[in-house]
């Protein structure tokens, strides 16, 4: 299929920008959910790359579902003429701000309270529970044959 080279550039943009794409199968929408282009060519630039092992492609209730691997960030980063520094959204390490040192009025870092009921629980070593050391169960039947003596 013959897809124009500015189409083909909204579609590459939009994988390299996420790192994944989504496409419903649906052949005849006249246009993508996300992306300015008919859903058609956007199914069939997919299945280009992923036969060229550039793109994972996932199918599942109706939708494919399109990664790209690391040999396909670089195609596309020689195709879009990228510097290496951009990478996708996928590939970002989620930056998750600093915890606080002190919680508790300057006491120090944070620690969760002892005592109470949980060491009652935990610290039961004075007191024996379960059955007599000399206690023997009995059980009727073993399996199909006879009960064991």
């Amino acid at each position: 299929m013959i897809i124009q080279k500015k189409n083909r550039r909204t579609i590459y943009e939009a994988l390299f920008k996420e790192g994944v794409l989504v496409a419903k199968k649906d052949y005849n929408a006249p246009k993508h959910e996300d992306i300015d282009v008919p859903n058609l060519e956007v199914i069939k630039a997919m299945q280009s790359l992923t036969s060229k092992g550039l793109v994972k492609t996932h199918f599942s209730w109706q939708f494919y579902y399109y990664t790209v691997t690391p040999e396909g960030l670089n195609y596309l980063r020689e195709w879009l003429h990228l510097p290496a520094e951009i990478v996708p959204a996928t590939h970002k390490k989620a930056a998750r701000p600093p915890r606080p040192a002190t919680v508790r009025g300057g006491e120090g870092t944070y620690r969760a309270p002892r005592g109470g009921d949980r060491e009652d629980y935990r610290r039961r070593d004075d007191k024996k529970e379960g059955a007599p050391g000399e206690y023997r169960p009995q059980f009727a039947g073993v399996g199909r044959g006879a009960p064991r003596e």
